[in-house]
C-alpha cells in the first residue's frame, strides 16, 4: 500500500512538472508574438527610410538615424494635435471617473428606489443606441459640435464603468456605513471619506479604462470638428499621416532632405511609438490596481 501510495506521488508530482514547463513555454510564447511587432516596429523607427526598403529588420536598427521622429515631429498641426489630446485625457478621465463614481454610490445604496430598474436601463444602452446621425444631429442641437467639449461630455458617463464601480462598492461592508452614520456623517462624507480610500483598485482600473480610450480615439475628432484645425487630436492627426504616405505614389516612396532619407513606412513606425508611448508610460503605475479593481467589480456573488 505504501509503494501505491509512493508510486501515486511521483506520477501526480510528475504531471505538475510537465505542466508548469508547459505552461512557461506557452507564456514566453505568448509574450514573444505579443511585443515582437512593438519592437519590430521601434527598430523600423530608427532605422534610415531608405534602407529599411530593403528588409531584413528585425528587434535591431541596422542604419540608425532619427530623422524619421524629426519628420513626424516637424508635421502641421501635430504639436496642437497633442496638447488637445493630452487635455482631453486628463479632464475627461477625472471628470468620467467622478461622474460614474457618484452615480454608482448612488445606485449601491439599499435604500434607493428603482435601482434595479435603472440598472436594467443602463444595460440595455450598452446594446442598443440612436445611431451615428441622429447622435450628430444631438450634438449639434446642443452645440457641442466644433467645441472641445465633444470629447469631453459624451464620454463622462459609461453604463459598463458604472456597473464596475457599483459592484465593487456593493462588497464594501454595510457595518462601515452604519457607524460612520451613528457619528453624524452623511452621504457625501461617506463617500469621500469612507467609500472612495477602499475603491482605489476600481477608480485606477476604470481611470485606465477611461484614459486609453480617449487616447486613442480620432473617429470624434474626424466627425464633429473636422473644419476646426485648433480642435484636432494626435491621434486624428496620426490617421492622416498614415493615409497621406500610404497613398503616396512609387515614385515618391523616399522622401529626401538634407539630413537623409526618410520613407512612408519609417515615418509610420516613428508616428506609432510616439503616440503609444505614454500609455505604454502610464500602465506600470496602475497595474497593480488592475486585476484587483477588474476581478472584485465585475464579479458578484
Amino acid at each position: 500500500m505504501e509503494k501505491k501510495k509512493e508510486n501515486n506521488k511521483i506520477k501526480t508530482s510528475v504531471w505538475d512538472k510537465v505542466f508548469v514547463v508547459c505552461n512557461t513555454l506557452f507564456m514566453v510564447l505568448f509574450v514573444i508574438i505579443t511585443l515582437y511587432p512593438v519592437l519590430n516596429t521601434l527598430a523600423i523607427s530608427f532605422n534610415d527610410g531608405t534602407d529599411a526598403l530593403r528588409g531584413g529588420i528585425y528587434l535591431w536598427p541596422r542604419k540608425w538615424t532619427l530623422q524619421n521622429y524629426s519628420t513626424v515631429l516637424q508635421r502641421q498641426n501635430l504639436i496642437t494635435g497633442a496638447y488637445i489630446t493630452v487635455a482631453r485625457t486628463v479632464l475627461g478621465t477625472l471628470l468620467a471617473l467622478a461622474a460614474n463614481a457618484v452615480l454608482a454610490f448612488i445606485v449601491s445604496r439599499k435604500d434607493f428606489l428603482f435601482k434595479r430598474e435603472l440598472s436594467l436601463f443602463w444595460v440595455i444602452t450598452m446594446y442598443v443606441n440612436g445611431g451615428m446621425i441622429p447622435t450628430f444631429l444631438l450634438y449639434r442641437g446642443l452645440h457641442l459640435t466644433n467645441s472641445f467639449w465633444v470629447y469631453v461630455i459624451p464620454g463622462m458617463f459609461s453604463a459598463f464603468n458604472m456597473l464596475v464601480i457599483r459592484t465593487y462598492m456593493a462588497g464594501i461592508p454595510d457595518s462601515l456605513e452604519e457607524s460612520a452614520q451613528l457619528d453624524g456623517a452623511g452621504y457625501t462624507t461617506i463617500f469621500l471619506k469612507i467609500i472612495s480610500p477602499l475603491c482605489k483598485p476600481v477608480y485606477a482600473t476604470v481611470a485606465l479604462f477611461v484614459a486609453v480610450g480617449q487616447w486613442n480615439s480620432w473617429f470624434d475628432a474626424m466627425l464633429y470638428n473636422r473644419m476646426s484645425s485648433n480642435l484636432t487630436t494626435l491621434q486624428y492627426e496620426l490617421m492622416k499621416l498614415l493615409s497621406s504616405v500610404t497613398n503616396q505614389s512609387a515614385s515618391a516612396e523616399a522622401m529626401k532632405n538634407a539630413a537623409g532619407t526618410v520613407t512612408p513606412t519609417s515615418v509610420r513606425a516613428a508616428a506609432t511609438i510616439l503616440t503609444m508611448l505614454p500609455i505604454v508610460c502610464l500602465y506600470p503605475f496602475l497595474q497593480r490596481y488592475f486585476v484587483t479593481g477588474l476581478t472584485i467589480g465585475g464579479v458578484k456573488e
